[in-house]
């Protein structure tokens, strides 16, 4: 029987010096609810690379942006919805497409499968690029 793979984790040292931020950073993104490393036996904070996907998004926020860590709260929480409604209305989207192939197909069962009309979904942008200044 195969072992399922494990997802690589780092420790809070290797996380804070690749960073270059204090580990005492990390704690307090992690007492702000910011991030929630996992932990190993001995208590050890682990990171895995979504929580470093996460602290990205963080730092670039706090660091290019300018945003304080309770609008950083915000946005990642609005960024999480936003990607649930994206995957909800793919799933919506998926159903509706099998629905009108589904009838199409009914209808003329002869018709090209390549002829079923097919609903694109849009992509809804959650990547953050820094606004430019008035003054430039």
């Amino acid at each position: 029987m195969a072992k399922p793979k494990k997802k690589a984790a780092y420790m809070i040292s290797a996380v804070a010096q690749e960073y270059g931020i204090h580990p005492q950073t990390l704690r307090l993104y992690e007492r702000e609810g910011l991030l929630k490393p996992s932990r190993s036996e001995g208590n050890t904070r682990l990171y895995t690379d979504e929580d470093l996907e996460r602290l990205e998004m963080i730092l670039k926020l706090t660091r290019e942006m300018g945003v304080n860590l309770a609008g950083v709260e915000i946005i990642l929480n609005m960024r999480e919805k936003m990607e649930a409604m994206q995957r909800q209305f793919e799933e919506f989207i998926a159903t509706l497409n099998r629905e009108l192939a589904n009838r199409a197909l009914a209808q003329n069962p002869e018709q090209e499968h390549s002829l079923i009309p097919v609903i694109e979904v849009p992509r809804f942008d959650t990547e953050l690029e820094p606004r430019k200044s008035r003054r430039q």
